[in-house]
Formats: C-alpha cells, sequence, structure tokens
C-alpha cells in the first residue's frame, strides 16, 4: 500500500503543468519571430543592393559609351537601357575660384550622369571633363 500512495503521489506531480507548456509557446514564439525578422532585413537588403548594383553598371555602360571630349557638347541626351531610364546632362563647369580670362588649352565641363530604375530609386553620378579650347 505504501508503495502504490507514493507512485500515486508521484505520478500526480509528474509532468508539464499548463502554464509551463504556454511560457515554453511563448519563448519558441518569439524566437520564431526575432529570425523571420532578421530574414526579412536580410531579403530587402539583398535586394537593394541588387538594384543599386544594376543602377551602377548601367551608369558604367552609359559613360564607357560618351562622345570623345572633342564631340561632347553642352546640353544633355537620355536614352533607356535594361530597363533603366538614363539622362546625361553637360553644363559649363563654374568655379569661383579660377578666372575664366586665364588663357588654357582647356574649358572643363560638368558632366551628370542620372540612372533611374524601374521602381524609382535615382542613382547619380558627377564628374568634370576637359574639353581642347577650339578658336582663339
Amino acid at each position: 500500500m505504501f508503495r502504490s500512495r507514493a507512485f500515486k503521489r508521484r505520478r500526480a506531480s509528474a509532468g508539464f503543468s499548463l502554464i509551463e507548456v504556454l511560457v515554453a509557446l511563448a519563448v519558441v514564439a518569439v524566437a520564431l519571430s526575432a529570425i523571420g525578422s532578421l530574414v526579412a532585413t536580410s531579403v530587402r537588403g539583398t535586394r537593394s543592393l541588387d538594384l543599386h548594383l544594376v543602377q551602377v553598371e548601367t551608369a558604367r555602360a552609359i559613360v564607357a559609351g560618351l562622345p570623345d571630349r572633342e564631340q561632347l557638347a553642352i546640353g544633355n541626351f537620355a536614352g533607356e537601357t535594361a530597363g533603366q531610364r538614363w539622362r546625361v546632362d553637360v553644363l559649363p563647369f563654374i568655379a569661383t575660384n579660377v578666372d575664366p580670362r586665364l588663357p588654357t588649352p582647356w574649358v572643363p565641363q560638368t558632366v551628370i550622369l542620372r540612372v533611374q530604375s524601374p521602381t524609382g530609386a535615382i542613382f547619380e553620378v558627377g564628374t568634370v571633363r576637359l574639353r581642347r579650347r577650339t578658336g582663339g
């Protein structure tokens, strides 16, 4: 008899209570939501980098295909490459610390390239090109 009472007491206290199971489930849910958030952030970051890389490569291809410095005139031109819209603006270079009356064989030009992805993100590159002065 003594043995059966002790066995029944042990059996009643064995296992998990409902509260313990709920706490364990809550801990698992929090861990899974943190992992899901991390994965979603990683996917967004990867997609953003992929889009940026496509824009940079498009800009490189356009810059490589620009006309020779002697043929690059003031103005703008645009187009579309690989689904990316682009525009090149060629402007006079304005510098406040340079005297434009000084004789020089070169005329600086500002070249601004804008590449816009289908999502609307804009990548812009600006540079200065030197053009040989014509005439006197």
